[in-house]
């Protein structure tokens, strides 16, 4: 008899199983982000730019200068072997953390209570951004290099937590950033848990995280404000600390299902503080609607079914834990940025990524999603035959896996 034909849904599954496939959607999930990001910078700017400068299109030339640069940048990674990229992280961890560190020299300067970006010239860095993106590779270096020794304390601590997480993330804190520093913690947390630590490192990590949160809002009468209007919740926007919380509900509130179409918001007319930058996801569900800000969680949720695929294929361990740190960090951010402008969360102020205006921030997601490509064209080639015509005893299809394979005392969550 003749087999069967598959249905529908084994042949989808069939082709998501395929590595080609997570390496296309691995390349055009974030251009698909960037895309509809420049055209909300465009709809949200266009206002205060126009007031501020005189074009609707200030704002947006200026993202699109940086579009192109992350652009180039995660070309030229999506194209290096892994093995590069591994030669490359301990230079790009260092490079990274001076940079963060002159943020505390005369180059550094204050916005808005936080002192965490460097003046070059005439254009401005915020090397906390693209600190995520060097610790995710020297983090997995370190780890990676002692992978069968991580359930030593002495070696899981040292150097990646003490002092190259510490060291980042003091320096982070030192300049006030709140947001910055909660997301690479999320950085070190997931990393952490891929490289298969013990679950008491999660309960400290997760205790002094929480620490550090209530040290730093006690410090601050604005952040204990925005708590408190989390907490109690506003009557209107008149009400202290209320006012950007209100019209960002105000926002999605009048987008409904459907939105009330591209450029026609109402509350970008200076009513809502920063509606390019950490607020761009209200203007997406007033504009869009219900449709797009659905959209754009559902883009995010393709990476990280990317970021699993790539875990689950490889036996590198440090493909694998820098994956799961470019999880956390683009994941966790989304998450802090979705859930502020929505009431889950209080204010924190940190970027949705690909998406809000802002050139360090872009530059560096498009890097970590050059990054992630890399990982995944390596997953999608055919194995290297061996000198009898057989393919090399635990490849996987990428040269670094067979290089690196995974001990087997220390499997990694995911994937078990």
């Amino acid at each position: 008899m003749p087999e069967p034909e598959p249905t529908l849904r084994e042949r989808a599954a069939e082709v998501l199983a395929r590595p080609s496939t997570v390496t296309r959607v691995a390349a055009a999930t974030p251009l698909v982000l960037l895309a509809l990001g420049l055209v909300m910078v465009l709809s949200a700017s266009s206002v205060t730019a126009y007031a501020e400068s005189g074009s609707s299109y200030s704002e947006l030339r200026k993202q699109l200068v940086f579009a192109g640069l992350g652009l180039a940048g995660a070309l030229v990674l999506a194209l290096l072997p892994v093995v590069w990229i591994r030669r490359l992280a301990l230079p790009a961890l260092a490079v990274t953390i001076v940079l963060q560190a002159l943020v505390f020299s005369p180059l550094g300067i204050d916005y808005k209570g936080n002192r965490n970006w460097i003046l070059l010239g005439s254009q401005t860095l915020q090397p906390s951004e693209l600190l995520k993106l060097g610790l995710v590779l020297g983090g997995a270096h370190l780890l990676a290099h002692k992978i069968k020794r991580l359930g030593e304390a002495l070696h899981l601590i040292v150097p990646f937590i003490v002092p190259v997480a510490l060291v980042a993330l003091g320096l982070v804190l030192g300049g006030r950033d709140l947001g910055s520093g909660l997301v690479i913690t999320a950085i070190v947390i997931g990393m952490l848990w891929v490289a298969g630590a013990s679950l008491w490192w999660f309960v400290a990590a997760l205790g002094a995280a929480g620490v550090m949160a209530t040290v730093l809002a006690l410090t601050s009468a604005n952040r204990m404000g925005r708590i408190a209007v989390w907490l109690n919740g506003c009557a209107g926007p008149q009400e202290e600390a209320c006012y950007q919380k209100v019209h960002g509900e105000y926002a999605l509130a009048d987008g409904g299902w459907w939105g009330v179409g591209l450029g026609a918001s109402r509350e970008k007319w200076f009513y809502l503080p920063e509606p390019h930058n950490d607020f761009i996801y209200a203007v997406i569900g007033e504009e869009l609607g219900m449709v797009g800000a659905t959209f754009v969680l559902l883009a995010f949720l393709v990476i990280g079914w990317v970021g699993y695929r790539v875990i689950a294929g490889t036996r590198d361990p440090f493909v694998r834990i820098a994956t799961a740190g470019i999880m956390a960090w683009l994941l966790g951010q989304a998450l802090i940025n979705i859930g502020s402008v929505i009431g889950l969360l209080p204010i924190i102020g940190v970027p949705l990524p690909f998406v809000s205006s802002g050139g360090s921030a872009l530059v560096a997601a498009l890097g970590a999603a050059g990054v992630l490509l890399a990982f995944a064209r390596e997953q999608s080639r055919p194995p290297r035959r061996g000198r009898g015509g057989r393919a090399r005893a635990g490849s996987t299809g990428g040269r670094s896996a067979r290089r690196a394979p995974a001990p087997r005392a220390r499997p990694s969550r995911v994937g078990e």
